[in-house]
């Protein structure tokens, strides 16, 4: 199987999952449709956005056990509905305001900068330093740590942060390190290193020359 089909099966899943808790649990509070609408639409967004400018990484075709493994430690990410649902937690009004902050800006910098890469390399493969990438070699990582740093916020516990802190530690800084190792093989990465961060946008107080893809 191709590795895409778990995740997606994750996502496209997570309406349905934290939908069956509530119903279960019989808890329809503010906090728990919140996580529903967030979480859910994001699960919706995703199968869109695979749809439409798919991640080539996740073609790669794997065996059904190891597919099976992926599905299970994404799993985790449940955590963090199953804590604010069965646990009839409350999220105090600033959570629940930064929660919403940091999935709208999550999913512009997820998304955008997917597209931009995907359509970008369709018709001009190179070095991306403009647009999204011009401050952050990997700002859809950033964007995606802030939507489930959000949606952990959101479980009132410390539990609902097991799984984005897993895949931080476990898959992202991995694949950062060796998304460099990689970008290396080009003329002007160094520059590029110079000017932007590995995670976070690397601020530069002077003005320097715009680069262009290579």
């Amino acid at each position: 199987m191709k590795l895409k089909y778990p995740i997606n099966l994750h996502k496209g899943s997570t309406f349905l999952v934290v939908s069956g808790l509530m119903f279960f649990y019989d808890n329809y509070s503010i906090a728990s449709w919140l996580y529903l609408a967030l979480h859910g639409s994001y699960g919706l967004m995703w199968l869109l956005k695979d749809n439409m400018f798919p991640d080539r990484q996740w073609e790669q075709r794997v065996s059904i056990g190891y597919g099976l493994f992926v599905f299970v430690v994404l799993a985790l990410y449940w955590l963090a509905p199953f804590m604010l649902v069965s646990q009839f937690r409350e999220p105090s009004s600033i959570a629940m305001a930064t929660a919403v902050s940091l999935n709208c800006i999550g999913v512009m910098l997820h998304f955008g900068s997917d597209a931009q890469k995907y359509f970008t390399l369709k018709y001009k493969q190179g070095l991306i330093t403009e647009g999204f990438f011009k401050r952050t070699r990997n700002i859809n990582y950033l964007g995606e740590l802030m939507i489930y740093v959000g949606f952990a916020l959101l479980s009132a516990s410390w539990v609902g942060f097991i799984g984005i802190t897993l895949f931080f530690v476990g898959a992202f800084i991995p694949n950062m390190i060796k998304k460099d190792k990689s970008l290396a093989r080009y003329s002007d990465f160094n520059n590029y290193k110079q000017t932007s961060g590995l995670l976070l946008p690397k601020i530069s107080l002077t003005k320097s020359t715009p680069s262009t893809l290579q």
